[in-house]
């Protein structure tokens, strides 16, 4: 599923948060988290669930689709 890249990254610095840090909640590499956030790697439904949780906030924001 594509979504809007920057937000991954925008949200996780909000939370001073490292790039590792959120691969290892998720169970993933580094690398592959990275290319989630750069737009390289399409997300699954199942993590894009499990980073809206971690960050508070909704599906639609996270992908985008909502400014709040």
């Amino acid at each position: 599923m594509k979504y809007n890249n920057l937000r991954l990254k925008e949200l996780r610095i909000e939370k001073e948060k490292r790039q590792i840090e959120i691969a290892n909640f998720l169970c993933v590499s580094k690398s592959l988290y990275s290319r989630y956030e750069n737009g390289e790697r399409n997300v699954s439904l199942d993590v894009l669930i499990k980073l809206a949780d971690f960050y508070d906030v909704t599906l639609d924001y996270l992908v985008g689709r909502t400014d709040y």
